[in-house]
């Protein structure tokens, strides 16, 4: 906005500051004239001029950027809005020096010819780097008419007006310019007058432009200044007005300098020889800008009129033009296409030429040529021309069709009957009623076996596989010729028309093809008279003419009907000709298909009513065994544990590779992916599974062997197993795991005789905070419950408590000490294996011997328990003690001492077995499981010979062992039932 700037006037004592404008030198520029020449216009009271002192220069820089842009590389990256490049305009392919105004697209800028004034849009291939040398101010100023504005609300009409008019004003005149003030951004506000005339009050008196509102009493004026970038390109949208009295379309676009003839031809000679030479300012015509002082405003008006009228006549020039070149080009065209016609036409007459005396071979060649194509025809068989195969076809399905069965009719009528009466019971809920539906069935259910005897009898005598197999090749050889076919409506029409088209066609090819073979006879017999002629041996004259001229007319006529014959036989069917033949055989596809379902139908109809027979045999008049249905239940439900025992070992599978990559090669592992849980994989010794889950083994709970926890059975690879449940937080998980892994540890490192009961998984649950255990269930195997059923001898004793020393050892060398060893966790599996039971893992060794275990009168606890002293390997050995004792005494009366240790010596026992009894009640500080191992009674005695009567005997006692067994079972299933057995 210019007016609000600082300035200086001689006519005013004091200077008023406005910001943005800058400060003028009162005595150097104020008022100062400048003589300019206008280039471009902006609008109604802005424009572009050059001053003519530097005109040499716009010539000097125009000639440096057509030798240096050409070469020069395009810009890339992103552009600097300060520096200055080269740019080619559009309009006359000439460089000139510009500045980027604003980004349209990665593509497109707008760019202001920095020593012209005007603007264009380029593409980023047209902007060059120039060097620093052309890196200087711009030629052309940015004026601005003192004191006007553009008018509020200007209507666009009126704004394009006004730039034409002051266009005409300033455009290419020699212009004075008295400067008043200069904006920040380099716009010149001045006075301009071109001679007498001040373009300023022509524009205003025009209604184009209006007087600045005064401010504050100093002729400063108020205006809005617009944004340059929106008004260059509101200038592009309307270029018009802006070069609109140019005298031609380059200096339309650019304004070029006007230069005097001694310039203009020294600038000739500096161009040829390469050089550039330098102007001094005598050199400018200044003459040639200068116009007349006392030139009035008609004149100007006038010479509007006259550059109007001339740029008329230009254009009509240039349309005449165009359209000559136009003419010119079509009329080369013409000459260009007759020369080609020519030489086309000699080189058909040559041609003809050359042919015309090889015409008979030629001919005669091509004939026997068409005669073997023929003969190679009527050879193959083309019956799919005529539809041949279809006729065969329809043949085929009418002589072998299949008819729907009468008694396929009954079966359906008799099986919804029997569908009906099922439905009947499965609804009915009185019983009475009930057994009258069940014997109306049973009824129905006799007919319908009688029905399904009749229909299978039927169906065998039928050959369905061989008439299927018979449409299955009829369908593939019509699909290989025919390809694929919708199935449409079954019309009779369709087959009517096609006889009809049959008929005709075979009847019009037999009469073409007896046209050709009479054809062919009368050449044969014109070859045959003809021999005479040629034949100097024969004496009696013949008329040439009666056997050689109508050759010509034989040959035609041949070559005719071999032409009609082939085209029959070789060209495609037209097109109604093809609807005919595709329609037939989609009604043929449709008859094959129909009877294949009928076929399909009877044959699923026939495997239905054959295992219906097999079925029902045993259902006929008979009620179903419940027993067989539970037999059959259990079944499932044992391939259904199978099922999913053999998902676990795979993902248990998975596990293991993944420990054993960890193991080997990446122990980053667990580390990196801690969600899989590989780490608590590889603290538990591979006990701990993330696979499996407690549903997963469709476990029964078993309340009767424990009150303490959670206890299951299920079935794993044939095997039956106890899931043992353990309410844990995250503290007891991991205490639950260590532990469970020592002693899986010490079961794995004696694995060829532990004597300890195998822990297979460890699980945690991931609905409930429970870890499951899964071990092997040995049923009523404890030691409680043989020596209730029946009680172990001294033999089957010795052996079990052996087995029960290896599970102590094996538990002592790995630093274990037990802590609940008793009656109800040791097993005799097969009254002759012992094995120690695994112990609560969410305790500690501490806290699971302080439970004071009772067997008979017996405790096991051990003196030095009772007394506060800690658990260890000497208080295992002394509850294995107590258990030996129970055992070799057989349910006999126990005296204790003062402290509660049992008397050995009342008992009649085998001196080793007490020897050993008295080392580990009396003396198991210096007594340990490996030395009980290699105790006496524990050696393998020699085998002795039995005696017949022996035998006898042993037999009586097994018979009422047995007996004795029985009972107590029965005593046991009892205890059971209260309670009173658990299990650790």
């Amino acid at each position: 906005m210019w007016g609000q700037g600082h300035f200086s006037r001689a006519s005013v004592a004091e200077s008023v500051s406005f910001p943005g404008v800058v400060q003028m030198d009162e005595d150097t520029h104020y008022n100062k004239v400048e003589d300019v020449v206008g280039s471009h216009v902006e609008d109604a009271v802005t424009f572009w001029a050059q001053s003519i002192d530097r005109n040499k220069d716009i010539v000097k820089i125009g000639l440096s950027l057509s030798e240096v842009c050409p070469h020069a590389n395009s810009v890339f990256g992103s552009l600097d809005p300060k520096k200055i490049y080269g740019g080619l305009f559009s309009e006359d392919k000439c460089w000139y020096r510009c500045k980027v105004l604003k980004i349209i697209s990665d593509e497109k800028c707008l760019v202001r010819y920095i020593d012209y004034g005007n603007t264009e849009i380029l593409n980023r291939s047209d902007i060059v780097e120039i060097p620093s040398e052309l890196q200087f101010s711009s030629v052309a100023k940015k004026y601005r008419l003192w004191g006007l504005q553009i008018p509020s609300g200007q209507e666009v009409t009126q704004f394009d007006q006004g730039r034409t008019f002051l266009g005409s004003l300033i455009f290419e005149k020699e212009i004075k310019m008295r400067i008043k003030a200069t904006y920040q951004d380099g716009t010149v506000i001045a006075q301009a007058e071109y001679g007498s005339v001040d373009i300023g009050e022509e524009v205003a008196k025009k209604g184009f432009a209006e007087k600045c509102k005064l401010t504050s009493g100093n002729d400063i004026c108020e205006e809005k200044k617009s944004d340059p970038a929106q008004l260059a390109l509101r200038n592009l949208k309307n270029p018009i007005p802006l070069w609109g009295h140019r005298s031609n379309q380059t200096n339309l676009s650019r304004p070029k300098p006007r230069l005097s003839g001694r310039l203009a031809l020294d600038l000739k000679n500096e161009n040829d020889t390469g050089s550039h030479m330098t102007f001094t300012k005598e050199s400018l015509a200044v003459g040639d800008f200068k116009l007349g002082s006392n030139v009035s405003l008609a004149k100007i008006k006038q010479d509007q009129k006259l550059i109007e009228e001339n740029e008329k006549l230009k254009t009509e020039k240039e349309v005449l033009l165009e359209r000559y070149k136009a003419l010119e080009s079509k009329v080369e065209q013409t000459t260009q296409e007759l020369q080609q016609e020519k030489a086309n036409t000699m080189d058909l007459t040559k041609h003809l030429e050359s042919t015309l005396k090889t015409r008979v071979g030629t001919r005669m060649k091509n004939l026997a040529t068409k005669v073997e194509i023929l003969k190679e025809i009527r050879r193959v068989n083309t019956n799919v021309r005529f539809g041949d195969d279809l006729s065969e076809a329809m043949q085929v399905l009418d002589e072998g069709c299949l008819t729907i069965l009468s008694s396929l009719n009954e079966l359906e009528v008799i099986w919804a009957e029997y569908s009906l009466a099922q439905e009947k019971i499965k609804t009915c809920e009185d019983v009475n009623e009930g057994n009258i539906l069940i014997a109306e069935r049973n009824e129905v259910q006799q007919k319908l076996y009688v029905a399904v005897e009749v229909f299978i009898l039927e169906v065998d005598e039928l050959p369905l596989n061989k008439r299927l197999k018979t449409l299955k090749d009829l369908s593939a050889a019509l699909e290989a010729a025919y390809g694929q076919a919708t199935e449409g409506a079954n019309s009779e029409d369709i087959l009517r028309k096609f006889y009809d088209w049959k008929c005709d066609k075979r009847e019009e090819f037999s009469k073409v093809r007896t046209e050709t073979e009479a054809s062919l006879q009368r050449l044969v017999a014109w070859f045959q008279s003809s021999l005479q002629v040629f034949d100097l041996s024969v004496e009696e004259p013949l008329s040439s003419d009666d056997t050689v001229d109508n050759i010509d007319e034989i040959l035609e006529k041949t070559e005719s009907c071999l032409c009609k014959e082939l085209e029959i036989s070789l060209i495609e069917q037209g097109d109604a000709d093809k609807e005919i033949i595709l329609n037939t055989y989609g009604q043929v596809l449709q008859k094959i298909r129909s009877e294949e379902r009928l076929i399909a139908s009877v044959q699923a109809k026939y495997k239905d009513s054959t295992e219906f027979k097999k079925q029902i045999i045993d259902c006929l008049n008979k009620s179903p065994s419940v027993d067989h249905l539970l037999s059959i239940k259990k079944t499932l439900k044992g391939l259904k544990a199978r099922l999913r025992w053999k998902m676990v070992e795979r993902n248990n599978l998975e596990e293991e590779k993944l420990n054993s990559l960890a193991q080997k090669w990446f122990p980053e592992l667990p580390l990196l992916y801690p969600e899989i849980g590989l780490l608590k994989y590889m603290n538990s010794g591979g006990l701990l599974t993330m696979s499996l889950e407690r549903d997963i083994l469709d476990a029964e709970p078993m309340k009767e062997l424990s009150s303490k926890r959670p206890l299951l059975c299920s079935e794993m690879s044939g095997q039956m197993i106890l899931l043992k449940g353990y309410s844990v937080d995250v503290d007891m998980e991991a205490r639950v795991i260590k532990r469970a892994a020592a002693y899986h540890r010490a079961w794995r490192a004696a694995r060829e005789e532990p004597g300890l009961l195998p822990l297979k998984f460890l699980f945690l649950c991931k609905s409930d905070p429970m870890a499951y255990l899964v071990v092997p269930y040995h049923p009523r195997a404890s030691l409680s419950a043989v020596q209730a059923i029946m009680p172990l001898t001294s033999e089957e004793a010795l052996k079990v408590m052996k087995g029960v020393a290896h599970g102590l050892h094996t538990l002592h060398k790995a630093g274990i000490i037990h802590g609940s060893l008793h009656q109800n966790n040791v097993f005799a599996v097969n009254r002759e294996q012992g094995i120690v039971g695994d112990f609560d893992f969410t305790k500690s060794v501490s806290q699971r011997a302080a439970v004071n275990m009772m067997v008979g009168d017996l405790s096991l606890m051990s003196p030095e328990l009772k007394m506060g002293k800690p658990p260890s390997a000497s208080s295992d050995l002394y509850a294995y003690g107590c258990l030996l004792l129970w055992l070799s005494v057989q349910n006999q009366e126990f005296e204790t001492n003062e402290d509660g240790i049992p008397k050995v010596d009342q008992f009649h026992l085998d001196d080793s077995v007490k020897s050993l009894l008295c080392s580990l009640i009396f003396c198991r500080s210096s007594v340990t499981a490996e030395q009980v191992l290699n105790a006496e009674c524990f050696l393998l005695p020699k085998e002795k010979s039995v005696s017949d009567a022996e035998k006898d005997t042993e037999c009586t006692q097994h018979k009422k062992e047995e007996e004795l067994k029985m009972e107590n079972l029965d005593k046991f299933k009892e205890k059971t039932k209260n309670g009173e057995a658990t299990v650790d």
